[in-house]
């Protein structure tokens, strides 16, 4: 083990893990929800739907809202229990094999895959941006890039890459304002967000 903050005091890491997987899986919860009420009634008006810009109706009916044949929010059910699971067990002083926190970590980076392709859709296909579809691309960013700079400073991926790890753990709040700030720059650029928010002056 190497001599970083993380795995002597996972604390933070942890607390964040269960907090950013309970909204994910809250807002997965919602869209479930709210393709349930689609299913009942194609024209309902969901909460969500604040205008043709802000809405998760199209979203949710769109064949990018079913990519495997299912619902996608049903996959957000399932898979943001992993990191609130996670989080618990390091509070309670687990520790887990190499192994186990590279396969975390590959599950949160094809997590962070379907998020950005998701995003791509969103913006330049559907041209919305959904509520709820947008909390989960900002709990899964940081997801990535912590527990990525986590095992990569603590030697999971060899001690080389030890450096880069602790840079990267430093730099991770950063990191992921850049991260926001770019999704923003895009659907500011393809639909001209701040004009349909606050009008044209």
């Amino acid at each position: 083990m190497t001599d970083i903050d993380t795995p002597r005091r996972p604390f933070a890491l942890a607390v964040f893990l269960i907090v950013a997987g309970a909204l994910g899986w809250y807002a997965a919860f919602a869209l479930t929800l709210d393709k349930f009420l689609l299913l009942e009634n194609p024209d309902a008006d969901l909460d969500c739907n604040f205008s043709l810009l802000v809405q998760c109706g199209a979203n949710l009916n769109s064949s990018a809202g079913a990519v495997f044949g299912f619902p996608n929010p049903l996959l957000g059910l399932g898979g943001f229990a992993a990191p609130i699971a996670v989080g618990v067990a390091l509070l309670a002083g687990a520790r887990f094999a190499r192994w186990f926190w590279m396969l975390f970590n590959v599950g949160l980076a094809g997590a962070l895959a379907f998020v950005i392709w998701l995003i791509a859709q969103s913006i330049y296909v559907l041209g919305t941006l959904c509520p709820w579809c947008m909390l989960v691309w900002s709990v899964t960013i940081p997801m990535f890039i912590l527990v990525t700079a986590r095992n990569l400073a603590d030697g999971v991926y060899g001690r080389a890459a030890v450096g880069v790890g602790r840079t990267l753990w430093s730099w991770a709040i950063p990191a992921t304002i850049v991260s926001y700030a770019i999704v923003a720059l895009l659907a500011q650029l393809q639909l001209d967000v701040l004009i349909h928010v606050f009008g044209r002056p």
